[in-house]
């Protein structure tokens, strides 16, 4: 019965930044099936090519592109070969993030659940006096940097014609300290927030309506494989800190995202489906 609306965004052309694999190649989909054409984005071809083919399948016209949205510079040629193909942008997705996913992640992030799971002493878990400086500007560069320079471009599009929607992905990382173990995307995805709100009530006035969307656990194949590695006793203690019980589907993420992008009264908005991890 979810068809009567499907091609609620026809006729609009949207970008979704790091669309080439997971949660972002989700949102691409769900957006073509509403009726979108897609501009996507990423730095992994490969993954951005079978995306382009989920896409066209689905019925909508998509240019891929790729794009270092930490580059003001390549953010700004992609824009120009937007409007080139499509003359214009009505949707903007800030997907594109690093996540702490590299071995030293997990092994932070092990420690971290361990420590919350268990009764161990209080101590300081280290992570934020061992960090380096590259390792923190990393995800200010691409987290909040990108962010800020497709907004700004897409902006430039959306206040002429008075039309457009800004979607920030965001994450409970900004809104709790459900990510301890990664401080420097904890406090980026905050930013991504902080920045929501400030842009969204200068340009509500034009109509372009800007939202964040601050996701749980999501149900990603390594994020997946890590949570059935941990065995039962681990997973069920990991369990008590989610009512659910469960971590997201990337299609719940989507559907949300696909509203965001259509006709609402959110302005400004932090939409956070987690599963009750954060209420």
């Amino acid at each position: 019965m979810m068809q009567h609306q499907r091609q609620h965004l026809a006729g609009r052309v949207a970008l979704v930044t790091g669309a080439g694999r997971g949660m972002g190649g989700a949102i691409a989909l769900d957006l073509a099936r509403a009726g979108a054409d897609l501009v996507i984005c990423d730095i992994d071809m490969p993954a951005l090519e079978q995306t382009h083919a989920q896409v066209e399948a689905a019925g909508a016209r998509c240019l891929s592109l790729r794009c270092d949205v930490s580059s003001s510079i390549e953010v700004d040629n992609m824009f120009a070969a937007i409007v080139e193909r499509f003359g214009t942008l009505h949707i903007l997705v800030n997907n594109a993030a690093l996540v702490p996913n590299r071995p030293v992640d997990t092994e932070r992030r092990n420690k971290h659940y361990a420590y919350v799971t268990s009764p161990v002493p209080r101590q300081s878990l280290g992570f934020t006096s061992a960090m380096s400086d590259q390792e923190w500007h990393r995800y200010w560069d691409v987290n909040v940097h990108g962010l800020f320079y497709c907004t700004r471009e897409a902006l430039k599009l959306m206040e002429p014609q008075r039309d457009g929607r800004i979607i920030n992905i965001a994450s409970i990382a900004g809104i709790s300290a459900m990510s301890a173990h990664s401080p420097h995307y904890s406090a980026t995805k905050g930013a991504v927030i902080g920045f929501t709100k400030s842009v969204a009530a200068e340009v509500a006035g034009a109509n372009i309506f800007v939202n964040a969307m601050a996701p749980g656990g999501v149900a990603t194949p390594d994020l997946t494989a890590y949570i059935e590695s941990i065995g039962d006793e681990k997973r069920n203690q990991l369990w008590q800190a989610c009512p659910a019980g469960r971590l997201g589907t990337m299609q719940e993420y989507a559907s949300t995202v696909t509203y965001l992008a259509g006709d609402h009264y959110l302005v400004g908005q932090v939409i956070s489906p987690n599963g009750g991890v954060v209420i």
